[in-house]
């Protein structure tokens, strides 16, 4: 009887061990990820050596090589304000293989200079950061928020003066919409570069400029500029303190994104292996680092949401541009 007893207990006993098992190894090899399909992966920028896009894709290339476990690698293809690159991705075979890293850009020579192939040749896979867009003057300005410098405009007509970046940029797109939700009309100065935009607020040209952080950060370091606005939809948490402009009663918000598109016809799988991959590297403390450093807030979104985003901003910038007169 106690035999018997000690061998059904003994057969339960491993039974139970073989479930626990099936259930724990089950898992784990579903789990297990699929090697990617080449072993080398090149992202394209329109971007030069040491330009944003081109920093962007490297930093992510050092954290998402090791997740996604494929060599990748940084192709600069200069020309045609970067129609030239969106052409080479658009060719390029959909197989995970070829990239293109976007910004607004590749969405204002499209509608602008309309080349054989426009942004929409492309299939935005990933919307990654917001790069926001930030108003700020001289340090010895009397201006301490966008409203002082509204107020100035209105109370001296014809003496201000804005500056921006080129006439088709987003950073002029956001000055003359921050000119019409104030009522003023000013004069903006468009530059080609922001090192000549921060000369003349410097010694005093112009009353406010407008740019991204990464580029602002020395002399803000240095105690050169104030900040008085972000151009962005909420506040940035590196700088909690920083009022937007909505919040100062001007509701202009640019989205400047830093993304990746696909060739036409890339697999839904290997879109939402790009789309996991990329989601642990955000939350990596190292990448966080570097990102936090360049005040890029993260926004990640997959293929279908980045498709929707992309389309929107390129409704947003048509109408920017139709009243500015620059198309039809």
């Amino acid at each position: 009887m106690y035999l018997r007893t000690l061998l059904a207990t003994a057969s339960l006993t491993l039974l139970l061990g073989s479930v626990a098992l099936a259930q724990t190894s089950a898992p784990a090899s579903a789990s297990a990820q699929a090697p990617y399909p080449v072993s080398r992966v090149t992202l394209v920028t329109h971007s030069s050596p040491g330009g944003g896009t081109d920093v962007f894709l490297r930093n992510l290339n050092k954290h998402l090589a090791g997740v996604l476990k494929t060599n990748l690698a940084v192709e600069n293809v200069r020309g045609g304000s970067g129609a030239t690159a969106v052409a080479n991705v658009a060719k390029g075979a959909p197989n995970g293989s070829i990239f293109y890293g976007t910004t607004p850009t590749y969405i204002q020579t499209t509608l602008l200079s309309k080349p054989p192939v426009g942004y929409d040749g492309l299939d935005p896979m990933l919307i990654i950061f917001i790069d926001p867009e930030v108003i700020y003057t001289r340090t010895e300005s009397p201006f301490k928020s966008l409203s002082d410098v509204v107020a100035h405009a209105k109370a001296n007509p014809g003496k201000s003066r804005w500056g921006a970046a080129n006439p088709a940029s987003l950073e002029r797109i956001g000055m003359e919409k921050l000119a019409r939700a104030g009522g003023v009309k000013v004069p903006i100065v468009s530059h080609e570069g922001g090192g000549d935009l921060m000369i003349g607020v410097l010694n005093g040209t112009y009353d406010i400029g407008i740019g991204e952080m990464q580029e602002l950060q020395g002399q803000l370091e240095a105690g050169k500029i104030r900040l008085l606005a972000t151009l962005s939809e909420q506040r940035l948490a590196t700088l909690p303190k920083l009022a937007t402009a909505k919040e100062q009663g001007l509701n202009v918000v640019i989205r400047k994104f830093r993304g990746i598109a696909s060739p036409k016809g890339l697999p839904d799988a290997i879109a939402k292996t790009w789309e996991d991959a990329v989601r642990k590297v955000v939350a990596l403390p190292a990448y966080k680092a570097d990102y936090t450093k360049d005040h890029l807030t993260p926004m990640v979104l997959g293929r279908e949401a980045a498709r929707k985003f992309t389309t929107e901003v390129a409704q947003e910038t048509a109408a920017a541009f139709k009243e500015m007169g620059l198309i039809k």
